[in-house]
């Protein structure tokens, strides 16, 4: 399995970066001029842009710093999306009730983390300890009903839910992700500000 630090990029550094979610669809054309269209990706991938802007030289230093030490592409780390960061909307508060994690069968204690996007399901694995809040049949759990573990993302409950409850989770998540790049190239705009070009990040499966 590739390396994965967890340690978390500084929220400032990303500030102001851009980025979204890819796909990958494979088309073909039929002769009828119809199309066949399949994706080998069960979720979709998100990418970021960071640094873009000009900031001070103390904080270029910081993320050159935490490129050196996750040695450029090799290790994962984690990162907060700006715009995907909790099991419900971005400026919302998180509930018990977010996202439906399973259904309990009378002896399954252990929940895997899980977000809905529509009818496409999306692992959680880097929850932000102390934000995750689990429910069961309705009924909120407290803090000590259960643990969580913070690099894989599952929920273990101390007493296994009745056969048929609803087991849901609210929470804060990081996205595993690395540097898309090896090199990092640092433009001087002033005595005491820089400019980091095309710092990309993306999204890894762990």
């Amino acid at each position: 399995m590739s390396e994965f630090h967890e340690v978390r990029l500084p929220a400032r550094l990303a500030f102001g970066c851009t980025g979204g979610i890819e796909r990958r669809t494979e088309v073909v054309t039929l002769a009828s001029g119809f199309e066949r269209r399949t994706s080998p990706w069960s979720q979709g991938r998100r990418r970021w842009l960071i640094a873009t802007a000009a900031r001070p030289l103390d904080e270029i230093a910081e993320l050159l710093a935490f490129f050196e030490a996750r040695g450029g592409r090799l290790a994962g780390f984690r990162f907060r999306d700006p715009a995907d960061f909790k099991s419900c909307a971005p400026s919302g508060v998180t509930t018990a009730g977010d996202q439906a994690i399973g259904a309990g069968d009378g002896a399954r204690k252990a929940f895997q983390l899980v977000k809905a996007y529509g009818t496409v399901s999306r692992t959680i694995a880097k929850p932000v300890v102390g934000t995750v809040k689990v429910s069961v049949a309705g009924v909120v759990l407290a803090a000590s009903a259960f643990t969580v573990e913070a690099t894989t993302g599952v929920v273990t409950l101390n007493v296994a839910p009745a056969a048929g409850a609803a087991v849901k989770a609210g929470f804060e998540f990081d996205a595993p992700a690395r540097f898309d790049t090896d090199r990092l190239d640092v433009t001087l705009e002033g005595f005491a500000a820089g400019r980091v070009t095309a710092c990309a990040l993306v999204e890894v499966r762990v």
